[in-house]
């Protein structure tokens, strides 16, 4: 009963360090990327405590997932500087994400919502989508209904 029990502990303690490793970013590394980007951006505003973010999410990673060759997706969490990176790499393990995932390490609304968009008051979950191919770029502060955005994420080129 011991060994099971110490190659349980072993297994549990070796598979959480498999868990995605979660950048911290400032707004001003986020602008680089999304200018070094050469596809098409989804770029999702969430955190592990917003309720429409979290049911949004499975959503967001499904039409990246039918949609690879149209754009990529980026999720940035605004969790609380308490909650990184454990909470949310617990958050991101749980629920099986694959996506790029990284932590917004602002704390002034005031200075990163303009620099994203000039509308963003700052609630969640907000989405900022660039289209490389068209030079569109389009900003949307609200949750979607699954129906609206795979509509939406479709009709990227």
């Amino acid at each position: 009963m011991k060994k099971w029990y110490i190659i349980f502990i072993s297994f549990f303690l070796l598979n959480m360090g498999v868990a995605q490793s979660i950048p911290k970013w400032k707004v001003t590394d986020l602008e680089h990327g999304i200018s070094q980007s050469d596809t098409s951006l989804v770029i999702n505003f969430w955190a592990t405590w917003c309720e429409p973010c979290v049911k949004e999410l499975p959503w967001f990673l499904d039409a990246a997932e039918k949609n690879k060759e149209k754009f990529k997706l980026l999720l940035v969490s605004l969790d609380m500087k308490k909650d990184y990176p454990d909470k949310i790499a617990r958050f991101i393990q749980e629920k099986n994400i694959h996506a790029q995932v990284v932590w917004l390490d602002e704390t002034n609304a005031d200075y990163f919502c303009p620099r994203i968009d000039p509308s963003w008051s700052g609630s969640l979950p907000a989405t900022f989508i660039i289209n490389k191919k068209t030079g569109k770029k389009s900003f949307y502060e609200k949750a979607f209904k699954k129906e609206e955005l795979q509509k939406l994420l479709e009709q990227l080129n």
